[in-house]
């Protein structure tokens, strides 16, 4: 869509905003108008989108990935393992990526991600094998070619087996080419304002594979820098009785310790805090990325998210690798959120309309983007257009709870920023059959070694 062209999206078949029942009108990558039932737009010289068989979100954002998992879906020696046998199983295998197989299996995440309604995603890179260093460079490419907007985390490992963490030799970097690299990143490709596209943030990827030296030089660096901090934290009970045995503390005071507990961090997982590290948490305004397929594949917990919202805590929601996940569909991870929180607190507590709020504007609390996952004035023009047109939602009565629990999976239209980037159900220009074999034959290629 031309940027100076004002464009009505009217009259869809529903729309998560007050006020909007005929649509909202976009100019110049924002929502300039809300236009109210009964109501033309204000706004002249605009031109016509028929929304009419599409339900409108704001545009889902993740908050928690990692792309080059996609390599290794249902891999069989991972399957049917906690997450420390998982990760030991799957570590030999990711020490074989390359620079190819990277941006292929980046490629495929991002695309996932965009069919299924996402337009700003996360990623925590925390593998650099040899001949990987410009990874998060990779990232950045393939994002601009798909046009989805994107927080990249320059991830980090420097405690290997011989020194009592889980990742082997060949996966771990020391800590002044980490620095140096973040740096390096943040410098080259971290953009400001409203309008970025690209953005970075600094992952020492947990507390049993990186130093306290890391994780408190890499808060530093944030800080110097003004970007955000993301690291994997109460995942498990196994992560806590480690911390207990190589800090003396639980994960939160550690993370405290190390100059982490603030408002330019956001965690993955948050399971096992206890009700005052809630607390401190929302003191802190912190904010949680709930995984809840990777957590029931892992078997890992069920995150509290209502005791977390209740402290103050944003939760917003992540898909997480697709080792663990095995998918990058967020609108599936919608109705997974939903229905594991359901099953937990009950139907006066959770409704679909919670799930969606997590995957739009609690997913950009935590990503320091406010002007993301809502629709209202000003904000970008980010969304994502259902239609409900498909068997499963043959009979549904309530559009937007349709999307939810009837299981949508795959958008018709996505939006980033004015631009369509999503087109009746496809990445205009993307080939997938060619993706697919491609992405097929590496995954093969690392399975084999």
């Amino acid at each position: 869509m031309d940027q100076a062209q004002a464009s009505w999206i009217r009259d869809p078949l529903a729309i998560l905003a007050e006020g909007a029942e005929r649509g909202i009108v976009v100019r110049g990558g924002r929502i300039v108008e809300l236009v109210p039932r009964g109501r033309e737009p204000a706004t002249t010289n605009t031109s016509a989108f028929d929304a009419g068989a599409h339900v409108v979100l704001p545009g889902l954002i993740n908050t928690h990935h990692h792309f080059y998992q996609t390599l290794t879906r249902a891999l069989p020696a991972a399957l049917n393992r906690e997450l420390f046998p998982w990760l030991q199983a799957l570590y030999p295998v990711w020490a074989r990526l390359t620079p190819e197989f990277l941006h292929l299996g980046a490629t495929v995440a991002m695309s996932e991600l965009l069919l299924s309604g996402c337009t700003t995603t996360t990623d925590h890179h925390y593998v650099f094998p040899a001949g990987l260093e410009d990874a998060i460079d990779i990232e950045v490419a393939a994002a601009r070619r798909l046009g989805i907007r994107v927080l990249l985390t320059r991830g980090s490992m420097n405690r290997s087996q011989r020194n009592g963490g889980l990742p082997p030799d060949s996966v771990v970097q020391d800590e002044d080419t980490i620095l140096a690299d973040s740096e390096r990143v943040v410098t080259k490709h971290h953009q400001r304002g409203e309008d970025a596209m690209v953005q970075i943030a600094l992952a020492p990827c947990s507390p049993f594979s990186v130093t306290t030296s890391l994780m408190r030089a890499t808060a530093a660096l944030a800080d110097r820098f003004d970007v955000r901090l993301h690291t994997h934290l109460a995942e498990t009970e196994d992560e806590n009785r480690f911390c207990e045995q190589m800090h003396g503390c639980r994960p939160l005071d550690y993370l405290e310790q190390c100059g982490w507990l603030s408002a330019r961090t956001w965690l993955a997982h948050g399971i096992f805090f206890n009700p005052d590290e809630m607390k401190r948490l929302g003191l802190a305004k912190a904010a949680i990325s709930h995984c809840a397929c990777s957590n029931q594949i892992l078997a890992s917990g069920c995150c509290p998210v209502c005791e977390m919202e209740e402290a103050g805590v944003s939760i917003g929601l992540g898909v997480d690798g697709s080792a663990s996940n095995d998918e990058s569909n967020l609108m599936q991870e919608v109705r997974a959120a939903f229905l594991l929180q359901r099953a937990r607190y009950g139907v006066e507590r959770v409704s679909h309309k919670d799930a969606l709020r997590w995957a739009t504007k609690g997913s950009a609390a935590c990503v320091g983007r406010p002007e993301l996952g809502e629709i209202a004035v000003g904000k970008a023009a980010d969304l994502a257009l259902f239609k409900l047109d498909e068997l499963r939602f043959s009979g549904h009565g309530d559009p937007l709870a349709a999307l939810v629990l009837c299981g949508a999976h795959r958008a018709d239209r996505v939006m980033v920023g004015g631009n369509w980037v999503v087109v009746d159900g496809t990445v205009p220009g993307l080939d997938v059959p060619d993706l697919i074999r491609r992405h097929s034959a590496a995954a093969r290629a690392m399975h084999a070694g």
